[in-house]
């Protein structure tokens, strides 16, 4: 994962450096760590976030995605 992080990264991995930043790319990661029940210990061990709090802010609740307020999207 941290090898796609950095702009030249990104191109080599395929993606495009103007539509995904490195934060995106590590803040989707946790989110979808948590959707798939990954614990946040393992996941940050990936993502090489240092910081318990920051990373918590970033694993986002995998419920929000079928709560009330999602099937409005839909």
């Amino acid at each position: 994962m941290s090898s796609c992080l950095a702009e030249a990264g990104r191109s080599a991995c395929g993606l495009d450096p103007g539509k995904f930043s490195a934060h995106g790319l590590r803040s989707g990661y946790l989110t979808e760590a948590a959707n798939l029940g990954i614990p946040l210990p393992e996941a940050m061990q990936q993502s090489q976030h240092r910081s318990l709090t920051q990373a918590a802010a970033y694993y986002n609740n995998p419920n929000r995605k079928r709560g009330r307020a999602a099937r409005l999207i839909v």
